[in-house]
Order: structure tokens, then C-alpha cells, then sequence
């Protein structure tokens, strides 16, 4: 909300405030929601912040969700003179209240992001032990039993797919001929569309769910739901597909883990060549824009691909093995510094969590045997209660790092050095791991794959740690 004051007609010496603009933010909105909200209370506040006195919120958390809206916040209140009041966090308009708010709202923004966080492990969770999440595909249903969410087979639509698969894999029919034949047997898609799509068809075709699948991220996994389709009768319509059948989640570079020079994704293909000598599978990798006008027709086998990463690889490895073991010395102790270092803060991060659960019950006393007044405890009960919370937050900080973290740097470069034995062991799923865990995002500019790598993968490959150079980096 936005106010001004204005005199008081009957003392002309008192201020009350009018609301002059209220914007509303959904309690659950959608990103895109409130990123409209946000930019609209802040276009209107400064055209018009000649006209406004200040900026009203309910609490610190309500006008901004992240760290970066907040700071806009500052903005209006530094370069337009717009008075931040909340209604349930009252703080004053000073650097001491400044950072006040600023705990508050870093305090807010974590909670969002910590959230989100469980949300998509929630997710991930759920699929990998055989959910669905979101809608069902077509043929499906979402249906609630025992307060679970699951998928069952839809009763109108699911015979349909059944069919569909039907007609293609034993009645030669072409995705064309599927559409006549299916409207010929009074089949239709949706009331609003009455024949199926021929991309509907072709989708329908290549998804893997009606077999019992569930996918995540380009990983299928074993669904608790009930196929719709026979592996027999599937594997048959790929074939009759083209020989092309598209298992992303069977490729070590595929599931959108490459990105092309044009901006879009790599998508892998394995392609089936019938010969004399029997079959023989190609795969190999392209743009998915491939096919565009212009586009360059680049096309790399899963060897080229190979060939390049290990040779990046190579570059991580330190042949010398006295250099090797004395980088693991340092390692380890410099992994103790940071442990007796983790320990010594948590210990007065606890001793300070103490004091102030110690000031807080004398604070208590002193409110019930009535030495001071209602709002002193109020004022004083709820600085405390921020204090704490951030030193929480702190230890909580502390915790993960020292779970997760301690000997990162250890596991990483012993990792770095038997990478090649790793990848030429390796099957699909431990590849893709390898890479995500060396490289934040792969390119492919023309037919070379450049690679931004993690730390400290990424001082390694440069070959700034050698003989002479006594690991700089650690």
C-alpha cells in the first residue's frame, strides 16, 4: 500500500495517513504473477512518489520475497524519500532500522529458498520411487486414494491409447492413416478437438509411460502405475518408427546435458542399420534444431564425444606421483584447519545463543512481576527472538557445511585423478554423473565440446598445478 499525510481538520496540528494505492499479492501466486505486482507497485511509486509520503506493508517478508526486490525497496525509500512502515515488524526509519529490515527480509528470503529446495527433492523423491507428479498423461487420470495422489487408467481416454498402439504396431498403419482410421471409429482426442493430432500421435508413440515409466529430468524410472502397453508391442512401434528410436535417458551426453552454439539443445539419436551381417547400432548427436534453415548439418558419433572428454580428462591427471601425494597431504590438512575452525565457532555460537535464551527468560520474569510495561516486552521480546533465529540460522549453516562439505576438496581431487579408469568402467547413468559433478554446462561450438568446469576441476584442466607450481590453488 502506498499513503500520504495529510492535516488533521480538526487540530491542523496532528498527521493521519490516507491509503492512496493498494496493491494485493495472492498468498500462493505464480512467479510470473508476482513479478507483474512487483513491477507495477514500483512503476506507480515512482511516477508518482511526489504525491506519496511512504511505502505500507503488513510485514518485511510480504514486500519482498528474495534479497533482490528488497533492495528496490531501499531504493525507493533513499532516492524518492518513501517511509518503509510495517504494519507487524514496526521498525525506524534509521540505519539501525535499515539493518533490522535487512536481517528480516535475508531471514525471508532464505525460508522461500530453503522451501523451494525441499519441494524439488519432494519431487524428485516421488518419482524415483515410481510416482507420477503434475498431470497424467493422456490415457491416464489423477485421482486422490488415502490421501495420495496417484495416476489410474482413465476409462474413456485409456482404450484409446491402447488402440492407437494397436493400429500401428499390427495393422500398418501410418500416423495419417491412424488419424482417419481413429475418426472412422468414432475416437475423438477432446470435445474441443475432435480428431487427434498428427504431433499428438507421434508423441503418444515415443512415451515411454505406457509402459510403466515415470520420467524426472530425462530420467526414466520403474512407475507403480499400470502400463497400458506390453514392452512387446512397444518396442515393435519404435521399430516401425523408422529404426530411430530416441532413448535420451539410455545416452551419457543425452537429456539436454549439451547445449549447441545456437542456444538450443543436443538431443541424442540411436539409429538401427539392418545388413547382411545383422544389425548394428549407430548413436550419434545433433541439434534439436537441426533441420532449421541455416543451421549447420553437424552431426557427432558418441565416440567423437567420448574421444574429447577423455582427453579433458587427461589434463586433470598429475602424472607425477610425488606431486600427487603431496597435494593429498595438503588436502588433509588444510581440511583439519577448517574442521577446528568450524568447531570453534559453533561453540560461541552456541555460548551466544545461551546468553540471549538467559536474557529472554529475565525478560519474562521482569514482565510478569509487572517492572515493565506491555510494549518495553513486546519491543525488547522481539529483538530477541531475531537474534536468536539469525544465530540459528548460523549454527544451522555450520551444520550443513561441516556434513557436507569437510573433506569436498579431498574427494574431489582424488576423483580428478581416476576419472579416465571411472568413464571407460562406467555405464550411461555413472557417465552422466561424472560429467555433471566435473562440468556446470557443456557447448558444442561446430563439432568441439568446451566444458565450463567446477572448482577446483576447472585449475586443474588449465595445468596450473605441476611440479613447479606447488598447488597454488588449495
Amino acid at each position: 500500500m502506498m499513503f500520504r499525510k495529510m492535516p488533521c481538520a480538526a487540530t491542523r496540528s496532528a498527521w493521519v495517513g490516507t491509503i492512496v494505492k493498494l496493491f494485493r499479492i495472492a498468498e500462493t501466486p505464480t512467479k510470473r504473477d508476482e513479478r507483474k505486482v512487483f513491477k507495477e507497485f514500483l512503476s506507480y511509486a515512482k511516477k508518482h512518489a511526489h504525491e506519496l509520503t511512504g511505502l505500507l506493508f503488513y510485514k518485511v517478508d510480504r514486500a519482498a520475497r528474495n534479497l533482490f526486490d528488497y533492495v528496490e525497496l531501499e531504493r525507493l525509500e533513499s532516492e524518492f524519500s518513501l517511509e518503509f512502515v510495517s504494519v507487524s515488524q514496526p521498525t525506524e526509519n534509521n540505519p539501525a532500522g535499515r539493518m533490522q529490515r535487512r536481517m528480516l527480509a535475508s531471514m525471508a528470503s532464505f525460508y522461500t529458498e530453503q522451501q523451494s529446495l525441499d519441494v524439488k527433492e519432494g519431487l524428485a523423491r516421488r518419482v524415483q520411487e515410481g510416482w507420477f507428479v503434475g498431470h497424467a498423461p493422456y490415457g491416464y487420470r489423477n485421482v486422490r486414494v488415502n490421501d495420495r495422489g496417484i495416476v489410474e487408467i482413465d476409462p474413456v481416454d485409456g482404450p484409446k491409447v491402447r488402440r492407437i498402439f494397436e493400429l500401428f504396431a499390427y495393422h500398418g498403419c501410418t500416423l495419417d492413416m491412424l488419424i482417419e482410421r481413429l475418426a472412422a471409429e468414432g475416437m475423438i482426442y477432446r470435445d474441443s478437438t475432435l480428431r487427434f493430432p498428427r504431433s499428438t500421435l507421434h508423441a503418444i508413440l515415443h512415451d515411454r509411460a505406457y509402459i510403466g515409466e515415470v520420467e524426472h529430468k530425462g530420467q526414466w524410472y520403474s512407475g507403480k502405475h499400470q502400463p497400458l502397453v506390453d514392452r512387446e508391442t512397444w518396442e515393435r512401434v519404435q521399430a516401425l518408427l523408422g529404426g530411430q528410436v530416441y532413448r535420451t535417458h539410455e545416452l551419457a551426453y543425452g537429456s539436454d546435458l549439451i547445449t549447441c552454439q545456437c542456444g538450443h539443445k543436443i538431443v541424442g539419436e540411436r539409429k538401427i542399420k539392418r545388413t547382411k551381417a545383422g544389425e548394428r547400432n549407430y548413436v550419434y548427436y545433433r541439434c534439436s534444431k537441426y533441420s532449421s534453415k541455416g543451421h549447420p548439418r553437424v552431426r557427432l558419433t558418441e565416440a567423437d564425444l567420448d574421444k574429447q572428454v577423455l582427453a579433458l580428462f587427461a589434463k586433470l591427471r598429475i602424472e607425477d606421483a610425488e606431486v600427487r601425494d603431496w597435494v593429498l597431504r595438503v588436502l588433509r590438512a588444510r581440511t583439519r584447519e577448517e574442521q577446528d575452525y568450524t568447531r570453534e565457532q559453533r561453540v560461541e555460537l552456541r555460548r551466544q545463543l545461551s546468553l540471549l535464551e538467559g536474557q529472554t527468560d529475565r525478560l519474562l520474569n521482569l514482565r510478569l512481576l509487572d517492572e515493565i510495561d506491555a510494549d518495553t516486552y513486546a519491543a525488547k521480546s522481539t529483538e530477541l527472538r531475531d537474534r536468536v533465529a539469525a544465530l540459528t540460522l548460523q549454527i544451522e549453516a555450520l551444520n550443513r557445511g561441516h556434513d557436507e562439505d569437510a573433506d569436498i576438496a579431498i574427494k574431489a581431487f582424488e576423483l580428478s585423478q581416476a576419472l579416465i579408469e571411472k568413464w571407460l568402467t562406467a555405464d550411461y547413468c555413472a557417465k552422466r554423473r561424472i560429467l555433471e559433478i566435473v562440468c556446470l554446462n557443456w557447448r558444442l561450438e561446430d563439432v568441439t565440446l568446451c566444458a565450463t568446469m567446477r572448482k577446483p576441476f576447472d585449475v586443474l584442466a588449465e595445468g596450473l598445478l605441476s611440479k613447479k607450481s606447488r598447488g597454488d590453488w588449495i
